[in-house]
């Protein structure tokens, strides 16, 4: 009877292995490093607002008069790590894309968002007015402030923790 296989086969055989192995091992890497919460899934590097929730303080319009909410969780944003924003802006709801191309720097993509009329004192027109065209951000002492509207003008954030 002939054997199955022969011996210099077997050497091939366990040499592919091998080499699989390896190449399967480099996939795993790439994948875990690519895949890892620095990264959105768009390939582009995450900010630091990766992941993070805020909630408005005030608004300091470009007229210098200051805005403060009624109540702060009517007025949030959050950055996806997979590279979307949602927002709310009173009875309203909005979201988007957004990117950081470098540290300070943000970009939009086109929103959609609900349009409800919300009661009057609301601040929802003053900011979807002016809101989309915010171009930069700082966090200082652990506070968001988000400007660059063409009209001047900046919001304060804090950190919003969901109920």
């Amino acid at each position: 009877m002939k054997p199955l296989i022969n011996v210099n086969q077997m050497r091939k055989s366990k040499s592919a292995i091998r080499n699989f192995h390896r190449v399967l091992l480099a996939v795993a890497i790439i994948s875990a490093i690519t895949s890892s919460p620095y990264t959105h899934a768009s390939g582009q590097k995450a900010s630091e607002l990766s992941g993070t929730s805020w909630q408005l303080v005030k608004l300091q319009a470009a007229d210098e008069s200051t805005h403060v909410p009624d109540d702060k969780s009517k007025y949030t944003i959050t950055f996806g790590r997979d590279g979307r924003v949602t927002t709310r802006v009173d009875c309203n709801r909005a979201s988007s894309s957004w990117k950081s191309p470098k540290a300070g720097q943000l970009q939009f993509g086109s929103w959609s968002r609900t349009s409800a009329k919300c009661p009057a004192g609301s601040l929802h027109d003053r900011i979807v007015t002016e809101g989309a065209n915010v171009r930069s951000y700082q966090i200082k002492d652990g506070h968001l402030f988000l400007s660059g509207m063409a009209a001047g003008g900046w919001y304060e954030l804090e950190p919003f923790k969901r109920r």
